[in-house]
């Protein structure tokens, strides 16, 4: 700018007008950079899973070209795709749980030290103590984010569903931290914990340790933005993989290789799609870190003994070979219709197989659970009632017969949600968006899921649990066992006031979202467990306390 005065002063010119623009550009130029920064934030927070994907490949600076399975870099995200120990450890399966579980123990031991620091001698007695102390705490922790799926990899945490699944996670965790330390405080005197610590600790806990994980997550999927999936297989099985990949969130492209050269250079699924390419011999020769997985499309019995012992060794050596079905188990947390068949059920990897435990242990926590929930929402069986009599009269409850375990019918109560109807030959059996059958007060306690109360007597009962598959109307059942293949091994298990399918899909309103939801239902069924009930009622938690159900 020195330059620039001199001429103006030589030429007798003022400079002042061409400095304040030049100053009211630079400051034009910060402000909408920062502003877009601010908005890629803010959406990282509050969209969807798929949508959070596409912001963190904008601000990680790099685009997917599903049609080729090319990626064009953005040198603005240089920095972030540097090469070097960082990324070679991020490239690696286990090594984002290894760093979130190092910064959870690290992080919470100092801030729990320091929020005590000055009360750690009337606090407890010992440094044996404290460190008992801390132990609990942390397994709980541990615990807490486990069951959420804080450490693992294929976890989106970019979104305002695991912000909120973090936040009641910990919060749980507080409290069944508390409980435990005041429980161990009655049976020794010399423990005096604070109340305030313990609550100043979780405190800074709890956004410190998601803000870590939000930054991490960051360079996971940058660390692997240049590399692949290696699909086997050229057939239809992988077309229809390739369609749901493609309106998946998932980022990395994808790389088709025909076992037997017979579709090399046809694209998959159509054009525009990714061609299949040949030359598998070569690629699994050079996998090193090119793929981040090896996928196969093909039956085993289809392959070869050489490729399948070359794939055994990849697996247990070099990177990670996956099924179909545990891809989309894995990745997707479903279970693609297109691989069960009559003996599925008959699989080994069953939780629900004969006489399991947790059975007997989840019934005992349904009558103590439905029980409690019944007495402590009674105001609410008051009120809800009242609501609906001075909108729309008589009846309050809704009664009808559904499917449970085994296709044993029973009769479902619910609070009445819709209108009166005296001819119902011709109704919809679907509840769509903005149905006008729905009543004021019916809307909110869809959205608020209030209207499933009186389901806690089915509860108590035995006819349903409180996690499970939907229980159905008997028509959509009897519909559905027609129609859609295998549905009747959703009625393996005993239905659920809420489920998998319900806190991972909309509601359903076709025969298509029957479909979609089954999916779900049998993913649950295949690993029925205390850690995937758990992740059910924290999401759950997370619908009604967002008014998320409708």
């Amino acid at each position: 700018m020195q330059p620039c005065l001199r001429q103006a002063a030589a030429n007798n010119r003022p400079v002042l007008p061409s400095i304040g623009r030049s100053i009211l550009d630079l400051i034009q130029n910060k402000v909408i950079f920062h502003f877009r920064v601010i908005e890629h934030i803010i959406a990282g927070f509050m969209g969807n899973s798929e949508e959070s994907s596409t912001i963190s490949r904008e601000i990680l600076g790099f685009s997917e070209e599903r049609s080729t399975g090319s990626i064009e870099p953005d040198d603005t995200a240089a920095p972030l795709r540097r090469t070097g120990v960082w990324s070679h450890f991020l490239s690696h399966e286990w090594s984002s749980a290894a760093l979130y579980l190092f910064l959870d123990v690290v992080s919470w031991v100092a801030i729990y030290r320091v929020a005590g620091w000055f009360r750690y001698d009337a606090f407890y007695a010992t440094p044996f103590q404290f460190f008992v102390i801390n132990l609990i705490q942390l397994g709980v922790i541990v615990a807490a984010l486990y069951f959420i799926g804080g450490y693992d990899r294929t976890v989106e945490k970019l979104t305002l569903g695991y912000a909120a699944e973090h936040i009641l996670a910990v919060t749980a965790a507080a409290v069944v931290s508390a409980m435990l330390i005041y429980s161990a405080a009655t049976f020794d005197q010399t423990m005096k914990p604070s109340r305030g610590v313990l609550l100043l600790s979780f405190a800074i806990f709890l956004p410190l340790s998601l803000a870590y994980r939000r930054w991490i997550r960051q360079y996971v999927v940058a660390s692997g933005a240049n590399r692949s999936f290696l699909v086997i297989g050229g057939g239809a099985a992988a077309a229809r993989f390739y369609r749901a990949y493609k309106n998946s969130p998932s980022g990395q492209p994808l790389e088709f290789v025909d076992v037997n050269d017979e579709r090399v250079g046809q694209p998959i699924a159509g054009e525009g799609s990714p061609v299949v390419q040949g030359e598998l011999g070569a690629k699994l020769n050079n996998l090193g870190n090119r793929y981040s997985g090896i996928i196969l499309a093909e039956r085993a019995n289809s392959l070869s003994t050489e490729l399948l012992e070359r794939l055994v060794r990849a697996q247990f050596q070099q990177t990670r070979v996956y099924t179909l079905e545990s891809f989309y188990e894995t990745q997707w947390r479903y279970l693609p219709l297109g691989i069960v068949d009559p003996f599925w059920p008959l699989q080994t990897g069953f939780q629900l197989a004969r006489a399991s435990p947790y059975h007997y242990l989840k019934r005992l926590f349904d009558i103590v659970a439905s029980a409690a929930a019944l007495i402590i929402c009674a105001p609410l069986f008051v009120l809800i009632p009242l609501f609906i009599l001075i909108e729309d009269g008589r009846p309050v409850f809704f009664r009808q017969e559904r499917v449970g375990r085994d296709g044993r019918r029973f009769i479902l109560f619910k609070f009445r949600t819709m209108r009166r109807r005296l001819d119902q030959a011709d109704e919809d059996i679907y509840t769509r968006k903005g149905d006008r059958r729905v009543t004021s007060v019916g809307r909110w306690l869809r959205k608020l899921r209030l209207d499933e109360l009186p389901q806690l007597w089915n509860a108590l009962k035995g006819d349903i649990s409180l996690i499970g598959p939907r229980p159905e109307w008997s028509k959509c059942a009897e519909r559905y066992e027609q129609t859609i293949p295998f549905y009747h091994f959703r009625h393996l298990v005993k239905p659920g006031i809420t489920g998998w399918a319900q806190v991972n899909y909309p509601y359903g309103e076709s025969d298509e979202d029957a479909v979609e939801k089954l999916k779900y239902d049998l993913y649950y069924i295949r690993h029925y467990s205390l850690k995937l009930d758990a992740m059910i009622v924290l999401k759950t938690l997370y619908t009604m306390l967002f008014g998320k159900g409708r």
